[in-house]
């Protein structure tokens, strides 16, 4: 078999991923004896591999199904869904949305959305460095200049927006926490940080989604306050602009495209 020829590599990706498949043709021992069972070790090898891989990536979503669920449903993904980077740590961006797919999965409709706010935990930890911006630059603001102010969102900022409660049941289930009680039919949205070593995840109000969404897309804060306001008018922006400050959830504040310092 020429390994060069992208044929060749095309095929034992393929074959390396579904037990199913026969081990490509042309494939030797350095002897040159029938390599199968060399073939079949290492094909597990692999799966086991990037199966662990997912399941550190999405610990919750493994204690809601149960491990033995969640690795057979892991390993069907795997099969069809190769890495496409040689980092470990990205492999599995896809697997939110297998999971809203997976008809065995269907009677836990939340899952998909716990599975993504994990996405979204560890794209925002693996984030690069930045240092968020002093609130006191907001004091050296003219208040008529407020409303014009845009944010450069910190790198490790990330905003999640649910149609059930994953902001509730992954900050229960990683601190140890029981679910009893907990109606997981309750949309809620959140704001991923990272203010020191690890990210951190906050509920945010009716209209926070919208606030913090328009800011790190690059629309002013007059924007941004208008648009949290027409969700919700009693939506508190002193309240807000205070929690992305202490949030740490923006590295600068520009006034007509210049930096304020």
């Amino acid at each position: 078999m020429d390994s060069a020829s992208p044929s060749a590599q095309q095929s034992f990706a393929a074959a390396l991923l579904d037990p199913d498949r026969t081990i490509p043709e042309g494939m030797v021992t350095p002897d040159g004896r029938e390599a199968s069972r060399r073939f079949g070790i290492y094909r597990n090898n692999v799966t086991v591999s990037l199966v662990n891989a997912l399941s550190e990536v999405f610990p919750t979503v493994q204690n809601l199904v149960g491990e033995e669920f969640f690795r057979a449903m892991a390993r069907l993904y795997v099969q069809d869904n190769p890495p496409t980077s040689r980092l470990l740590f990205e492999y599995g961006a896809s697997f939110p949305d297998f999971i809203a797919r997976f008809e065995p999965a269907a009677d836990l409709p939340f899952l998909a959305g716990v599975a993504r706010l994990e996405r979204l935990w560890l794209d925002s930890f693996h984030a690069a460095d930045a240092t968020p911006f002093d609130g006191s630059v907001l004091q050296r603001v003219f208040p008529e200049q407020l409303a014009a102010l845009t944010f450069v969102a910190h790198p490790a900022t990330r905003l999640f927006r649910g149609e059930h409660a994953a902001v509730t049941i992954m900050a229960r289930d990683r601190a140890g926490e029981p679910l009893d009680g907990l109606d997981p039919f309750v949309a809620e949205d959140g704001l991923i940080t990272r203010p020191a070593y690890d990210p951190e995840i906050r509920h945010l109000p009716q209209g926070g989604a919208d606030f913090v969404g328009l800011l790190i897309e690059g629309h002013t804060l007059g924007e941004a306050a208008g648009a949290a306001l027409s969700a919700d008018p009693h939506f508190n922006l002193p309240a807000a602009i205070s929690a992305i400050i202490e949030a740490g959830a923006f590295s600068s504040v520009l006034f007509e495209g210049m930096e304020v310092s």
